[in-house]
């Protein structure tokens, strides 16, 4: 969900911060540019991973796995079109690669981060009925799992699309405009605080059904599903806390656009929103016994 950075002049997000150009030392540009190496080898590996071990064990495709395969191609391809260029453009000290380019990794970012953050939501459906309904949500939901994934695809995609067709626009530079300002609301209130209050109401929803139960007499089925819920509720904190910060300083800009944010203060929180493609396989294999077995 990030338009990418150029090194020697820190850039426009995804339509949601405006900066003005900033430089810095040379050894800064090496540190973000190792650092941001170390994330790329350690998202594409543990990605891949994933992928390989759901395609090679088709077994394991049951309605949440199906779903945590897809989260991995996305993971995937934001290390590969976001934090790869991001570490070569940071080694050479300029984004180099021409107009077009930029236009085409800042989609990219964008469609692949925020399908994402959609298939974390669908994976919070997915959780609400393993947890709550587990006779017939996960071996019985394959299919709705697919058909909810052909969605969020189509529905990120169109998001993502809209500013190479007028509607906002990609690129090292934004103009104060009513086309700007108008998808930055409405990319905000669809692509993140909706997705977030479902989330919400899902989590908020398995805790009040399972407090019911107990007061009841009935078992817990949050313990029943163990480590599915320590695996869909790592997830989701993990991917809000890395994208915390640079999500308050984008709804800051929306909510007053004239604001003026210093570039070294936006810059971290952006590099600190990439790693979150790294932390999801890592979650996945520790808390899935049959994987680890």
């Amino acid at each position: 969900m990030i338009l990418e950075q150029n090194p020697s002049s820190i850039i426009t997000t995804d339509k949601a911060m405006t900066v003005q150009p900033t430089r810095f030392p040379r050894v800064g540009y090496s540190i973000l540019s190792y650092l941001m190496f170390i994330n790329t080898i350690f998202s594409v590996f543990n990605n891949s991973l994933v992928i390989a071990v759901m395609l090679k064990n088709v077994h394991f495709l049951n309605a949440l796995n199906v779903i945590i395969l897809s989260l991995a191609v996305s993971d995937l391809m934001i290390a590969s079109c976001g934090s790869a260029l991001v570490t070569i453009t940071n080694y050479k000290g300029a984004f180099f690669l021409g107009d077009a380019f930029c236009v085409f990794q800042g989609f990219a970012v964008n469609y692949f981060g925020l399908v994402s953050l959609c298939t974390l939501t669908l994976l919070a459906y997915e959780r609400y009925n393993v947890v709550c309904k587990p006779k017939a949500g996960l071996k019985l939901n394959v299919c709705r799992s697919c058909q909810g994934l052909l969605f969020i695809w189509l529905y990120c995609l169109f998001w993502a699309v809209a500013p190479l067709l007028g509607w906002s626009l990609y690129g090292p530079g934004e103009e104060r405009s009513w086309s700007n300002y108008s998808y930055l609301i409405f990319y905000t209130i669809m692509c993140f605080i909706l997705p977030t209050a479902v989330i919400v109401f899902y989590d908020v929803a398995s805790f009040q059904i399972n407090k019911s139960i107990e007061l009841q007499g009935g078992k817990n089925c949050l313990e029943e599903n163990e480590h599915a819920v320590q695996m869909v509720l790592a997830m989701i904190m993990a991917f809000f806390i890395c994208w915390l910060l640079y999500t308050t300083i984008s709804v800051v800009v929306v909510v007053d656009p004239e604001i003026y944010i210093p570039p070294r203060v936006t810059t971290m929180p952006i590099y600190f929103a990439k790693t979150s493609s790294v932390y999801n396989p890592i979650i996945y294999f520790l808390t899935n016994k049959r994987v680890c077995n």
